[in-house]
C-alpha cells in the first residue's frame, strides 16, 4: 500500500503560505499594504485589523493611504501604527491617514535581511518536524506489515524529493526578498 501524502502536502502548503506572509510583513523601501497586517486598532472596544476599519492603497512607490470608513477612526489608525514601531513615519489629512516609507539605510537593510532569513529558518524547521512525523508514519506501516520494505523507501524518495521542492521554494523567497532589499 503506497503512503499518502496528501496531508504532508498540505502541510508544505501551510508552511510555505505562512512564509510568504511573514516575509510580506518585512518591510522594505517599497509601500506595501502588508506590512501594516499585523497592526490591531481599537475600535468600539475591540481590537480590530486595520483592513475591517479601512480601505489600504498604495498611493506611490513609498507611501501608502488609508481611507477609514468612519474618519473618527483616523486618530486612532495613525494611533495604532505609530506604537507598532514599524519604521513608517504617519501623517493624518483630511482624507485620512498616510504613511510614508523612509529610504533604507544600509544598517536597517542588513536587520532587515537578517530578520527574512530567520523566517526562511522557522520555515525549514517546521518542514523538517513535519517531514519527521511522515518519516515516522511509514516506518510505523512498514513494522505493521502494511507496506514492504521497498515501499517504505520508495516512499522516503517521494517524501525527500517533496522536501526538496519545497526548500528549494524558500529559497527562491529568500533570493526575492533580498533583491527587494537591496532595492
Amino acid at each position: 500500500m503506497a503512503y499518502d501524502f496528501k496531508p504532508f502536502e498540505k502541510k508544505i502548503k501551510e508552511i510555505d503560505e505562512r512564509l510568504k506572509k511573514e516575509l510580506g510583513g518585512v518591510r522594505t523601501g517599497r509601500a506595501s499594504p502588508a506590512i501594516l497586517d499585523g497592526v490591531q486598532v481599537e475600535s468600539y472596544g475591540t481590537r480590530v485589523p486595520i483592513s475591517q476599519l479601512a480601505t489600504i492603497s498604495v498611493e506611490d512607490a513609498r507611501s501608502l493611504r488609508i481611507v477609514p470608513w468612519d474618519v473618527g477612526n483616523a486618530k486612532e489608525i495613525e494611533k495604532a501604527i505609530t506604537v507598532s514601531n514599524l519604521g513608517v513615519s504617519v501623517g493624518a489629512d483630511e482624507k485620512g491617514v498616510r504613511v510614508f516609507f523612509p529610504e533604507l539605510t544600509a544598517e536597517r537593510r542588513t536587520v532587515l535581511l537578517k530578520l527574512a532569513k530567520e523566517k526562511i529558518e522557522e520555515a525549514r524547521s517546521s518542514l523538517r518536524k513535519a517531514r519527521d512525523e511522515v518519516w515516522s508514519a511509514i516506518q510505523k506501516q512498514e513494522k505493521e506489515k502494511k507496506m514492504s520494505e521497498d515501499e517504505k523507501f520508495r516512499a522516503k524518495d517521494d517524501m525527500q524529493k517533496r522536501v526538496d521542492t519545497a526548500n528549494k521554494s524558500f529559497d527562491d523567497a529568500l533570493s526575492r526578498k533580498e533583491k527587494e532589499i537591496a532595492g
